[in-house]
């Protein structure tokens, strides 16, 4: 899958338009865990295998939701890359829902659209992205939010329509 490359000052052309959609990753136990020693969230239902096989409906453990929203920056690396910025800047996340639980052994892989774009002053705007993750094999999608970045542009560029999108130099 090649990166949608978009400079920024045509950002405007993507609004309401699908950038694309990342490779799958899988939900490993190893990734579960790594993620419980970081969070210190240890709960039986994603780190206890034993207890999993005979209490849960599917006998397999479960990912922390946390988890499955810190992929959104690595995913969303893969599927576009801006230029024209100085630096970009997580804002925040709205509407997020984790609508089922997912299983580890599960591969996921977020879809990307440009929902909306708005200028801040002459060097910065705000983007927000309407980001699906969806479970392999499944046609629902298991999570869904709206991620906002500001974006800065370099100083040698000038933003000239009505609103803007970027990433590669972008902390999600």
């Amino acid at each position: 899958m090649a990166k949608t490359r978009i400079d920024i000052k045509d950002i405007t052309h993507h609004i309401g338009h699908q950038l694309g959609t990342s490779r799958w990753v899988e939900i490993t136990q190893s990734r579960v865990n790594k993620f419980a020693e970081a969070t210190g969230n240890f709960q039986w239902i994603h780190v206890d295998e034993e207890q999993a096989r005979s209490e849960l409906p599917s006998g397999r453990t479960i990912a922390h939701n946390f988890l499955l929203l810190s992929l959104v920056p690595h995913l969303f690396d893969q599927i576009v890359e801006f230029t024209g910025l100085s630096y970009g800047q997580n804002k925040g996340v709205d509407n997020m829902c984790f609508l089922e639980p997912l299983t580890t052994g599960s591969r996921v892989r977020i879809h990307i659209k440009l929902a909306k774009l708005e200028y801040l002053d002459q060097k910065s705007q705000s983007a927000t992205f309407n980001i699906v993750m969806e479970k392999e094999g499944s046609d629902s999608p298991i999570m869904t939010l709206d991620q906002q970045l500001l974006f800065v542009i370099t100083e040698k560029a000038k933003l000239h329509a009505v609103l803007p999108d970027q990433h590669q130099r972008v902390a999600l």
